[in-house]
């Protein structure tokens, strides 16, 4: 006999408290319940059940082994519906943290295209710009840009931005351009006010050597569009990702600041919940991005 139907009909027995109630609950006879049992006690070598006219209640050792058999039909339950809901159409609601620069400028522009191909999945989006703890807020992955922290998330790689300082040509005309990386204690430059490291920008110099700068500005915003409008403005030098500036730069709105220094390549990633298996609707919204992200990046935005 089948041992997991053995399992199955002595945890029913014990669950429903008698044979009679545990045939009704499995949907086959009281005799094949029995048998199933009996099948298993065999096997086993040990009395699990105590029978008697009015009642049937696991022995000790029948106790004990329902603990280990329950769980392992609930893993099996589990597994069972693992397969369906891998094979169905993806569904429910998808619960995404989004870098807000990125999540503004190119998620919310291709998100109608994913429902409309997708319309059994909603999407809650929340836009913000710090590392939220994607289990314990209830979230099912995340969008982030540049080095990803040590944790036992999974990630995959979507596609890759540059780093570069840029300013607009009527700056330069103003102040000058700067010619190395410490002529920039000289100018104006505009901060983003969410950086774990303050109003200081980590430079690599021609040499390879990691040079930080910290100056003054007339401006430090939480939003990296806002410090591109203040760029394009002439207010000063921007340290922002090519998917904000791409435009502007062809249009010759800004210019890159210090043209001759190492350009900064930062990963664009999916990162979800650590697990032997993705949720259909968490695999479907990453593998729909790969697919609309494959060209882009890291200058070609």
């Amino acid at each position: 006999m089948d041992r997991l139907t053995e399992m199955e009909a002595f945890a029913t027995v014990v669950d429903q408290g008698g044979f009679t109630d545990a045939a009704k609950k499995m949907g086959i006879s009281k005799s094949a319940v029995s048998k199933h049992v009996s099948a298993l006690e065999a096997r086993l070598g040990a009395r699990l059940l105590n029978r008697t006219t009015r009642r049937v209640s696991p022995t000790e050792i029948g106790l004990a082994y329902y603990d280990r058999a329950r769980r392992v039909l609930n893993d099996a339950g589990e597994a069972d519906a693992l397969v369906t809901s891998m094979q169905s159409a993806p569904s429910g609601l998808l619960r995404v943290s989004v870098a807000t620069d990125f999540g503004v400028n190119l998620l919310s522009p291709i998100l109608g295209d994913f429902l409309l191909e997708y319309p059994d999945i909603t999407v809650n989006m929340v836009l913000n710009n710090r590392y939220v703890e994607l289990i314990s807020e209830g979230f099912d992955m995340a969008i982030r840009v540049g080095e990803l922290e040590d944790s036992s998330l999974r990630a995959r790689k979507l596609t890759e931005t540059t780093k570069r300082m840029i300013g607009a040509p009527s700056y330069f005309q103003r102040f000058g351009r700067p010619q190395k990386i410490d002529d920039l204690n000289d100018h104006k430059l505009l901060h983003y006010s969410n950086q774990a490291n303050g109003n200081v920008w980590k430079i690599t110099a021609p040499s390879g050597e990691k040079r930080q700068v910290r100056s003054v500005g007339w401006l430090t915003v939480n939003d990296g569009q806002s410090l591109l409008n203040a760029a394009i403005s002439g207010l000063g030098i921007a340290y922002l990702p090519s998917f904000l500036y791409a435009d502007a730069m062809r249009q010759g709105l800004v210019e890159e600041a210090i043209p001759g220094l190492p350009t900064e390549v930062l990963g664009i990633y999916a990162v979800y919940p650590p697990g032997r298996f993705t949720q259909p609707k968490v695999r479907a919204f990453i593998d729909f991005l790969a697919r609309r992200y494959a060209d882009k990046g890291p200058d070609n935005w």
